[in-house]
């Protein structure tokens, strides 16, 4: 995870020592980020490729023993739920960085841009990975600080200083509930490793001692994730950070901080499938953010906040389909929707460029849907790819996100007609 690092760092210290050097060669700094994150990708596919039959790796690094009574072991966890959310994170994080050489080529932030791409892409690769709630919330805090970094990019603009503000904000409402339900968790388990926790906190259930207190942590957890995913009703930070540059969308939204809160319940569904009122509020708050996300969605004008929207919404399908335990089919979805997104955000810049050669430089009229028109002979290939993505967000046979969610909508018939019928 810490194989991307090298990229910020350099750039850090460039612009310290030598800042005239490194501003002049600054296109240069794309080829290490593309290229480490590449490296990354072909462990992440071999190790997915490992997983098959295998079963799941722990690579403890060091161990940080305080007395006889506590001690942390850090380390890697590997199985199949971090093989697929690395391949995941860095082919999303690979097409964005090559997209976003171009598209920032005239930003006099394109170095500050890189490093913190880099480093956010890092911070997520080492939640993936981790192989203990401690671990977990530290990358949490550093996932939540780099989106913080990059939606308030442009920061002289009081609308992206505002908007990272916000999103800083309701994120620690979310850090605070999932600091508490991991101080909770180890009080009454005594481990922060999830085989200890997952074991004790099942055999406590089922005794039915704490069973109570225990639900009060998961909840405490879940909280947690709600802030990250965007759903209902920590989702408000969610369009406000359309203000940064949109390849930061593109890989917020597909890859980076919506996709963390997902693997936090994803990585605890063992210890959720215990508690089936838990399980049952994960769904309901599912359910509620698809009506939710959907509905404001059509009603912007702003294409990059209705394509917000629109992530919040199958985010929402994703947190119903793990209320109803169909692991798999969240899962396959967190990967169909990310790149699908990934495309139409990536998509959206082509357009926005293209708007702004018409209309000139203005948020309000480049992003401005109802002002598109006649963008064909402009952007040829994008029209291309924005309605493939488009298609496939919608469940249009035979692309992607179609089989992803009809699996979803098959669960949810099962669990609720009531929910199948609003999804």
């Amino acid at each position: 995870p810490f194989v991307p690092l090298p990229v910020p760092i350099a750039i850090g210290v460039g612009l310290l020592l030598v800042p005239a050097a490194t501003k002049s060669i600054r296109r240069i700094w794309a080829f290490p980020s593309v290229l480490l994150l590449s490296i990354i990708m072909i462990f992440s596919a071999d190790l997915s490729i490992q997983q098959i039959n295998g079963s799941p790796i722990y690579q403890y690094v060091w161990s940080w023993t305080i007395n006889n009574d506590f001690s942390l072991d850090f380390g890697h966890l590997i199985d199949p739920l971090t093989s697929i959310m690395s391949i995941l994170i860095t082919t999303v994080g690979i097409m964005v960085l090559i997209y976003s050489d171009n598209y920032m080529s005239h930003d006099q932030g394109y170095l500050r841009f890189f490093a913190y791409m880099s480093f956010s892409n890092a911070s997520m690769l080492g939640l993936v990975t981790s192989s203990n709630l401690i671990q977990i919330y530290f990358f949490w805090e550093l996932v939540g600080m780099c989106s913080y970094l990059l939606i308030g990019f442009w920061f002289t603009r009081p609308l992206a200083a505002s908007a990272c503000q916000k999103a800083f904000v309701t994120n620690r409402v979310g850090d605070f509930g999932l600091f508490l339900g991991i101080l909770g968790l180890y009080w009454i388990t005594g481990s922060f490793e999830f085989r200890d926790l997952f074991e004790i906190s099942n055999n406590l259930i089922d005794n039915g001692t704490n069973s109570l207190f225990i639900t009060l942590c998961a909840s405490l957890l879940f909280v947690g994730a709600v802030a990250k995913s965007a759903q209902f009703p920590l989702h408000v930070w969610l369009p406000d950070a359309m203000e940064g540059p949109t390849p930061i969308s593109a890989l917020i939204h597909a890859a980076t901080m919506v996709a963390a809160g997902i693997f936090l319940v994803a990585r605890l569904f063992p210890l959720f499938t215990a508690i089936p009122y838990i399980m049952n509020i994960i769904s309901l708050v599912g359910i509620i953010t698809i009506l939710l996300g959907a509905t404001l969605a059509i009603a912007q004008r702003d294409i990059k906040r209705s394509l917000a929207y629109s992530t919040m919404s199958q985010l929402g399908y994703i947190m119903l389909a793990l209320g109803m335990g169909s692991y798999r089919a969240a899962l396959f979805h967190l990967i169909t929707h990310a790149y699908s997104k990934a495309l139409l955000f990536l998509g959206s810049g082509s357009i926005i460029h293209s708007m702004e050669t018409i209309v000139g430089y203005s948020p309000d009229k480049s992003q401005n849907m109802a002002l598109m028109g006649g963008l064909t002979k402009y952007v040829p290939i994008t029209k291309t790819s924005f309605l493939l993505g488009t298609l496939s967000l919608c469940g249009i046979p035979p692309l992607a996100c179609f089989w992803s969610k009809d699996e979803i909508l098959n669960d949810s018939w099962l669990y609720s007609p009531i929910f199948a019928i609003i999804a």
